[in-house]
């Protein structure tokens, strides 16, 4: 069955939104802990850039989680 044909559903949208909320979640955190650790081996700037990575992942879930509340 296809994505088209798929019926959508209120439950199936607030599954995928719980799971990519979490996905994110799950990055951002990877992200944030091996920034950590390439700024403890002198790696700084590319540090900096995971910072600023795991940083959009956060803001991508602020409109994930505000599409959850319209649900």
């Amino acid at each position: 069955m296809s994505l088209m044909t798929e019926e959508i559903t209120e439950i199936k949208v607030k599954h995928l939104l719980d799971h990519w909320i979490e996905h994110n979640e799950i990055h951002s955190k990877s992200f944030r802990d091996w920034a950590k650790k390439l700024n403890a081996a002198n790696f700084v700037d590319v540090s900096e850039y995971i910072l600023l990575a795991a940083d959009k992942i956060d803001g991508s879930s602020v409109y994930l989680k505000k599409a959850k509340e319209r649900m």
